[in-house]
């Protein structure tokens, strides 16, 4: 009769959970359908500290909030910055790393503690993978920015490569410019009692459609641009940038087989080093011409701008979307924790520090574009971009003006690499802990970590047509705002 009763008792439970609290260590163990495994932890508390830190700052603290602080009033812009990090950003981290470590499992199991809400944890999944899609994209431009770095000369230093076309031009027009002259296509300068009116009107037109040769380099060169998404040869994979996603499918790969063991141990650099980048780009643009131009327009107050709302949501929207919460990262570092960790300082702390970057980075941002404004000799406001615009056209035409300009180039796709698979790490962690977590396939981790990698690596090929770019985009309106914004109220 008690052999009878152990049968039953192995058949009706499907797993049983583990965890053995020490002084000095915490294990989580699993037995599932007669197999033992281990879901691991952080090695200490550093690596966790790093990880949640390489997942927050990321891509968007560079590109992103420095040109929200100067549309939206500057210096005055940090009051609603700071008063929404502590009434929403805090919080909902806090919550989510809470809820994580006290769990110790993935977005979508975790929520059998609210059986109701399990939805929730099956969308953060959804959003963690198609934002893993289009994210190693943005990381594949970076690798093959840094490829071409290697050069005597940078390839958009020029408009006299193949793929340039005749709107492309140098802009060096700052002493015509400055003159109220026009520069034509062939670089020649000419001031109205020259040419007929016109000739004057057709050279107006035709410098309002000239383009930087990193403007060029980009969609021409790197991107292949088709005219639109249902251009007959816009399907073509452009090959450049089919090998550049392999690689960066292969590098996260490599930073996540062992799991956590493996993760912590890149956080080290993807967490610091795009400090030691940022300090020593912000030592250069504090020495160029025209620097000071470019901080005094990123944090001159406006305080009029206070009262308007669209300030006060660009707030709450940054603050929402660099913490990274409801994409399920949160929840997944969280979970590989030791259960009494005090989560409350460490949510405090890693929001703040996130909040400190950004701040910081719009020096380095706008001191360099300071510098390019001062070289073209138009106001800031006409050289201030945000996202791809900054990160790949308007930066790396001013580094191009820089004395050993190709280090200046290694140095910044670098730090955006490092800051892209820092956050890419969580992003597909979160996606590998939920299938393995909902499936109890502990013992096949590895397995599971190729098969993601792998499976997004050829879907991602999509994104490496000549229309690829449209396709970005589309993911990136959709996938990761407003359905993480629904998220963000359920919870």
């Amino acid at each position: 009769m008690p052999k009878k009763k152990t049968e039953t008792l192995q058949t009706d439970v499907s797993e049983i959970r583990i965890t053995v609290n020490r002084a000095d260590s915490e294990r989580s163990i699993s037995i599932t359908n007669g197999e033992i495994a281990e879901r691991g932890v952080w090695g200490n508390k550093l690596e966790f500290i790093l990880s949640c830190l390489s997942f927050a700052v990321g891509l968007g603290n560079i590109w992103r909030f420095p040109y929200l602080c100067y549309r939206n009033g500057g210096g005055a812009f940090l009051i609603p910055y700071v008063t929404m990090l502590f009434i929403t950003g805090v919080p909902l981290f806090f919550f989510e790393l809470s809820f994580g470590q006290f769990g110790q499992e993935g977005p979508i199991t975790i929520w059998k503690a609210v059986p109701l809400f399990q939805g929730v944890g099956i969308g953060m999944f959804i959003i963690a993978f198609f934002i893993s899609l289009y994210y190693n994209i943005i990381i594949a431009w970076a690798f093959f920015y840094l490829f071409s770095s290697f050069t005597a000369e940078l390839p958009w230093q020029s408009c006299d490569h193949w793929w340039n076309t005749a709107a492309c031009r140098r802009f060096d027009a700052k002493n015509c410019t400055s003159l109220q002259g026009l520069m034509a296509p062939n670089g020649t300068c000419y001031f109205r009692s020259e040419v007929s009116l016109d000739q004057w009107n057709y050279l107006n037109e035709t410098s309002q459609n000239m383009k930087m040769p990193a403007d060029e380099y980009f969609h021409n060169f790197m991107l292949d641009i088709s005219e639109g998404f249902h251009d007959e040869e816009g399907h073509t994979l452009v090959w450049r940038l089919c090998l550049c996603l392999i690689l960066s499918w292969v590098v996260v790969f490599l930073g996540l087989f062992k799991g956590v063991t493996s993760m912590g141990k890149a956080v080290y650099f993807t967490a610091l080093f795009p400090y030691a980048v940022l300090i020593i780009l912000f030592s250069r643009a504090v020495t160029l011409p025209g620097y000071s131009d470019g901080i005094y327009f990123y944090i001159m107050p406006e305080w009029g701008k206070l009262l308007s709302a669209r300030v006060w949501a660009d707030a709450a929207m940054q603050i929402f979307f660099s913490l990274g919460p409801c994409w399920g990262g949160l929840i997944t570092l969280a979970s590989y924790n030791k259960f009494s960790n005090n989560c409350l300082r460490d949510a405090i702390f890693i929001a703040v520090a996130n909040c400190s970057t950004s701040f910081f980075s719009g020096f380095v941002i706008f001191g360099i574009v300071g510098f390019m404004a001062h070289e073209l000799g138009v106001p800031v406001k006409d050289v201030a971009a945000q996202g791809a615009g900054l990160a790949f056209i308007a930066y790396p035409e001013a580094v191009a003006r820089l004395p050993i300009s190709s280090v200046w180039s290694i140095l910044f796709f670098i730090m955006l690499l490092t800051l892209g698979l820092g956050s890419q790490f969580t992003i597909v962690q979160t996606v590998i802990t939920c299938i393995v977590d909902v499936t109890g396939i502990r013992r096949h981790y590895k397995k599971t970590c190729f098969f993601v990698c792998s499976l997004s690596c050829v879907i991602g090929l999509s994104m490496c047509s000549r229309n690829g770019m449209f396709i970005l985009q589309l993911l990136d309106n959709y996938s990761g705002t407003y359905s993480a914004l629904m998220i963000g109220c359920v919870e």
